[in-house]
């Protein structure tokens, strides 16, 4: 695409092996990397590899430092219920259910950033915190994962939005969640897989 032509950035890197945590099986080796775009929220390398199967390729993977995602429970009442927020994403054309979510910022621990999202996107706090899942969000090509954060003990408050975002929040039952998983009124794969974690943790209770 033109516009990363045209905002090239090189720093080669030598040949050197990728490492995984998939112990002794075989793993690609990287032949060389160059930066080909820089922006304020991920910058994209094109690598040459050779994959474990000795075939090369080229790899154009986008970096990101990681995101947190927050399944905020009001347990107050009989039935759980969720807290989910509907916002317009651009790259989907359309308006979204979803969790509370954001970047981790550099130097950042995932805990406080899930923290620091959850008060600034709904004004919500919580007296509970604990980590329930951890995944790539499209490892195809994108090396941002995701940690998702169950919060509970929950407090309202004034939320803080950053200046683009116009968020709407709103309590819904689990069984509600679920139903709009189910019937796609949730397309957001975080949403969908944090909100079934739930049910099945409350299935087993």
């Amino acid at each position: 695409m033109l516009y990363i032509v045209v905002m090239l950035k090189s720093s080669r890197s030598k040949s050197k092996p990728v490492t995984s945590s998939a112990g002794s099986r075989p793993k690609a080796r990287l032949i060389s990397s160059r930066t080909v775009y820089r922006g304020p929220v991920f910058w994209v390398t094109t690598d040459e590899v050779q994959e474990p199967g000795s075939i090369r390729a080229r790899r154009d993977i986008i970096h990101h430092t990681g995101s947190v995602v927050v399944l905020a429970v009001d347990e107050s009442g009989p039935a759980p219920r969720v807290l989910l927020e509907r916002q317009y994403r651009h790259a989907a054309k359309d308006y979204l259910w979803e969790l509370p979510a954001g970047r981790i910022d550099a130097g950042e621990k995932a805990l406080h950033a899930a923290q620091r999202e959850l008060l600034e996107e709904t004004g919500y706090t919580a007296a509970h915190w604990r980590r329930i899942l951890n995944f790539y969000a499209s490892p195809g090509f994108v090396d941002e994962t995701m940690s998702v954060y169950l919060a509970t003990g929950l407090r309202a408050g004034p939320a803080q939005p950053e200046a683009d975002e116009v968020i709407h929040k709103r309590m819904v039952a689990l069984s509600t969640a679920i139903r709009m998983v189910l019937n796609a009124t949730i397309r957001d794969a975080k949403t969908i897989s944090s909100v079934l974690w739930l049910d099945h943790e409350m299935r087993g209770k």
